[in-house]
């Protein structure tokens, strides 16, 4: 009934905005005298659909039987009908109205992103406080062995060196610096290529192939760095009697590369094409052949873009979890070698949460020290590529 009693409301009102539109047109033609109209008669039925909108939520949010919320709605809409009316004769700027409401809605959506940020922040920030009154935050940030499967609950016997995050996070740039020699280079080159050689018919084939690996999910990049890849990276090196883990760094940072080159391709891309046709046609003119014009105005001119593009890739490779969880191991492990067996902190965010345990035990809150890592390095990580930016823009 309520769900029936509310659409009837919202066709009645429909049905009444297309009525009263249709009759502001007629009555405005009917007009002899010359009139200078700051609206157009769709934006009273926009203002009218807006009003009735907020009413109606408010008469459906209270408490009051079925039979009354559909006396008052209508009540609503007659009301609403009359008041715009007069509006509508005393030249209402309804069009200026209707954008302050959608203004409106979007500095509500804005505000909501940015408290949900907040709160995000502050959750972090609050778990964490109880896990360094558990472990020191020296031994946190300092220790060199990470095993919180082995730590006692108890403040007293919970071991210094259980919770050492180097390992962990030398893992993770480990892995993401293999990711971004991968997509980096072939990314910007491939946007390059996309952007100012290719023909019109190649980019529309290419650019749409490349951009789908976007959209394979992360568990697929799994599975193909487990099946393919790593025999593929054993086969190869054992030519050279080089031994590598079936689980190495070098594995999951290759198949993260990949992952990661639409996103580098797809803005570097929109950042070439964005550069001014008048600077590239002056400097062939000066007597620049194409990929010198590339190399000293092309790129110049689209490097905050590209430098912007490649900090969103490096969020990306660090927040990565699944491709890590299924091809680099869980075992924390003191070495920066590629061949080896490494972790991430996403990847032990995922193992410490997983299972039914005491949610304020080191172990689990743990967690959330490490997303408190991750978000600071993160942070300060977007605020050297603004300043970069920065300057590259002063210098253009």
């Amino acid at each position: 009934m309520h769900l029936v009693t509310l659409t009837n409301i919202l066709i009645i009102g429909i049905l009444s905005a297309i009525l009263l539109n249709f009759f502001f047109k007629k009555n405005r033609q009917n007009i002899k005298e010359k009139t200078r109209f700051n609206s157009l008669p769709k934006h009273y039925s926009y203002c009218f659909i807006l009003w009735v909108m907020i009413f109606e939520i408010i008469i459906f949010s209270s408490n009051i039987s079925q039979l009354l919320k559909l006396i008052y709605s209508l009540i609503i809409v007659i009301s609403t009908i009359i008041l715009i009316n007069f509006a509508y004769r005393q030249n209402f700027n309804a069009k200026k109205h209707f954008e302050k409401f959608g203004v409106g809605i979007l500095a509500l959506s804005a505000s909501i992103g940015i408290a949900i940020t907040i709160i995000i922040t502050l959750i972090i920030f609050f778990e964490s406080s109880k896990f360094f009154e558990l472990v020191n935050i020296q031994d946190f940030l300092f220790g060199l062995s990470w095993n919180p499967q082995m730590a006692i609950a108890s403040e007293q016997e919970v071991g210094k060196s259980a919770f050492g995050i180097i390992p962990v996070f030398l893992g993770t740039i480990l892995i993401m610096l293999i990711a971004m020699i991968v997509a980096i280079p072939i990314g910007i080159i491939c946007a390059i290529y996309l952007a100012m050689y290719a023909q019109k018919n190649t980019r529309n084939i290419l650019k749409p192939v490349i951009e789908i690996l976007a959209g394979v999910p992360t568990v697929v990049y799994g599975y193909f760095a487990v099946i393919a890849i790593a025999p593929l990276f054993r086969n190869f090196l054992a030519i050279f009697s080089i031994e590598i883990s079936t689980e190495s760094a070098l594995t999951t940072g290759f198949v993260m590369g990949i992952m990661i080159i639409p996103f580098i391709l797809s803005l570097s891309d929109d950042a070439i094409n964005c550069v001014p046709q008048t600077l590239k046609d002056g400097a062939l003119a000066l007597g620049s052949t194409q990929s010198e014009m590339i190399k000293k105005v092309v790129i110049p001119s689209a490097m905050p873009s590209i430098i912007g593009a490649i900090i969103l890739a490096v969020s990306r490779a660090i927040g990565e979890t699944m491709i890590v969880v299924m091809s680099a191991g869980l075992v924390a492990k003191l070495t920066f070698n590629p061949l080896e067996s490494v972790t991430t902190a996403t990847a032990q965010i995922v193992t410490l949460l997983v299972g039914d345990q005491e949610f304020n035990s080191p172990k689990t809150l743990s967690a959330f020290a490490l997303a408190l890592v991750l978000f600071i390095f993160t942070f300060i990580l977007n605020i050297i590529a603004l300043v970069i930016i920065k300057n590259f823009k002063k210098k253009i």
